[in-house]
């Protein structure tokens, strides 16, 4: 396995354990949407610096 691989696996790994503590703790709409307003700026960030 190379260490691209790894790591994005471990990325994705992370993120599901995020989601589950997000649900343990009941705070699953506070994570979409702060995933949702995370993925807007990426992408506005991704325009100005293209």
């Amino acid at each position: 396995m190379s260490i691209g691989k790894m790591r994005g696996f471990l990325y994705t790994l992370a993120r599901l354990l995020g989601d589950a503590n997000a649900v343990k703790k009941g705070k699953v709409g506070k994570r979409i949407a702060r995933r949702a307003a995370g993925k807007t700026t990426g992408r506005t960030l991704r325009k100005l610096l293209k």
